[in-house]
């Protein structure tokens, strides 16, 4: 009897020719390269250094496409907007040391935000390997110690052999929910010797589903069919499993409203008549959350500011699908489901009963009126008008990357990013210089749509350096730079605590001119002009900053009182 897991495929005549006289001058490098593009790697990002230059130099041979930044920090940030935009793992060459610790923070924010990025890095010769202290240029005791506690996975190699099986490893691990960044380190003289293992032609990885388990959907379905009161809360996992429209048929179908948190911004239409948008900030949306009888947690841990910084505490049944096993019930206890959220909530479509409720619009439009009436009350008419700028001049299919500034701040909240997966910011991990970097993957990407960065002045401070990188590549990215002259949010935090701020006031260059050094043009805007200035800079081929003085402030928050 023969069984499918018997066969084997035999290779061709041409194959077993291939693999018997692999053509001359390949190194451990070139199986990297190989191995990738055997995944369907097309775009690596990157930056060369002396241990990892095996690799640099088998991207000659390849077909791959580098895209090679200033600093590793936001080569890492690069690709983790690829991941993000594309659903691919994305690959990040690193050297040894000091260049990969530089890539630490970026990481950070992808294992955060789910981001698939397979970082690869060289390490110090094999003879400089085990904790001894050899001398060896770059040398970490265990360098991959650093980043164990950071990535999904860490995959260590030690000769040339090892290197196809733990590159797939490492790829099977970046896109198996929930996808993350992944680790592997490879010594230099591994990368550098000569190879006569044949080239590098299959690498077909299969990640593992995460499919619900069935008996906690029917318990799921059958609170949510009963509910006098449901709501929904709509994660960044509902961004990361393409799962918005499933979502929006359940809601539908429950007549449940819909907030979606800072990560999973566009998950739910935001002008819906069950859409509550994003004011998570607000106790008026606190409150509607507490009082629901069955609260669904689609894709969110419903952490520090899903929870309105932990002052929600839910009276109702709350049900919880999360593909992190880790964030599962972590902050209240729930009938927690381990999934995907695009399996789970198949499965709830096909369980859940219908509801007829016609009040839930209504109350949905009292909660949206309060907070529109909390916000006027500030006076914060400039504020609103900039991003209502902002919106009007980005066309709505176009991603757009927020660095930590109140602007953003603002956009978590306030900002209609039209599709899931256009709207992307650093709140995971909350680094500062994510907005340009990551635009610039998102670029890459996807080179048909112009894409918006916006970052403060301390924000741009981190990443003018790829103002080289984005006229290298001819990138259609707009970086808006709001100007205040310092670290905005950290000026009203300590002015708020107490009653002054300290460091928060920066020198910085004239921007306009900084860009057009580079050879990008810049152009200074006023809040009157922005609309027209930022549509004319992103339908223009090519990178462009645009400079916005301008000094903003955050609405009140409501989690002190």
């Amino acid at each position: 009897m023969t069984h499918d897991h018997d066969l084997v495929l035999r290779p061709t005549a041409s194959q077993t020719e291939a693999a018997l006289n692999p053509p001359p001058g390949r190194n451990g490098g070139d199986l990297v390269v190989e191995s990738l593009a055997g995944l369907g790697a097309t775009t690596v990002f990157g930056l060369p250094g002396q241990h990892a230059l095996g690799m640099f130099d088998a991207l000659r041979r390849s077909d791959l496409r580098y895209i090679g930044l200033r600093v590793e920090n936001n080569a890492g940030f690069a690709a983790d907007a690829y991941g993000r935009v594309t659903g691919e793992a994305a690959p990040l060459l690193l050297s040894t040391g000091p260049g990969a610790l530089t890539s630490l923070a970026a990481l950070q924010e992808a294992r955060a935000a789910s981001a698939p990025v397979l970082a690869i890095s060289s390490q110090v010769p094999t003879a400089g390997l085990g904790g001894g202290r050899h001398g060896y240029l770059h040398e970490l005791p265990d360098q991959a110690a650093s980043f164990r506690g950071v990535v999904k996975s860490v995959h260590t190699v030690r000769t040339q052999s090892q290197i196809p099986s733990a590159i797939a490893e490492a790829w099977t691990s970046a896109l198996t929910v929930p996808h993350g960044p992944v680790w592997v380190e490879i010594p230099q003289d591994v990368l550098l010797a000569e190879t006569r293992i044949p080239v590098v032609t299959g690498g077909d990885t299969f990640p593992e589903e995460l499919p619900p388990r069935p008996e906690l959907t029917a318990v799921a379905a059958d609170l949510l069919s009963r509910a006098e009161r449901p709501a929904i809360v709509a994660g960044g996992g509902v961004v990361r499993a393409d799962a918005a429209k499933k979502l929006r048929q359940l809601a539908e179908r429950l007549q449940a409203p819909v907030v979606t948190t800072f990560g999973g911004k566009g998950a739910f239409p935001w002008t819906h008549p069950l859409s509550l948008q994003s004011w998570l900030e607000d106790r008026h949306t606190t409150d509607f959350l507490e009082d629901a009888d069955v609260l669904l947690v689609v894709g969110s841990g419903l952490g520090e500011l899903s929870s309105n910084y932990h002052t929600f505490k839910p009276r109702g049944r709350v049900i919880q699908i999360e593909a992190d096993l880790g964030k599962l019930e972590s902050n209240h206890p729930a009938l927690g489901i381990h999934a995907d959220a695009r399996l789970a909530l198949q499965a709830l479509l096909e369980t859940v009963g219908e509801r007829t409720d016609p009040s839930a619009p209504e109350r949905v439009r009292a909660v949206l009126d309060k907070v529109r009436d909390r916000i006027a009350a500030q006076e914060l008419t400039l504020e609103q008008d900039v991003l209502a700028a902002v919106r009007e001049a980005l066309p709505p299919g176009a991603p757009s990357f927020w660095d930590m500034t109140i602007l953003a701040y603002w956009a978590w909240s306030a900002f209609d990013a039209k599709a899931p997966n256009t709207m992307h910011s650093a709140q995971g991990a909350g680094g500062l210089g994510y907005g340009f970097p990551a635009a610039l993957g998102a670029a890459v990407a996807d080179p048909t749509n112009p894409v918006l960065a916006v970052s403060g002045d301390g924000g741009a401070l981190y990443s003018v350096a790829e103002l080289a990188t984005a006229r290298q590549y001819d990138l259609n990215v707009t970086w808006l730079i709001v100007d205040d002259g310092g670290y905005g949010i950290l000026r009203e935090y300590m002015t708020d605590a107490f009653g002054a701020p300290t460091a928060t006031e920066l020198t910085r260059p004239d921007f306009v001119a900084l860009a057009e050094s580079f050879g990008v043009p810049g152009v200074r805007t006023s809040p009157q002009t922005l609309a027209a200035d930022l549509a004319k800079a992103l339908a223009a081929p090519g990178p462009s900053v645009v400079v916005l003085p301008a000094v903003l402030r955050m609405f009140a928050p409501t989690h002190l009182g």
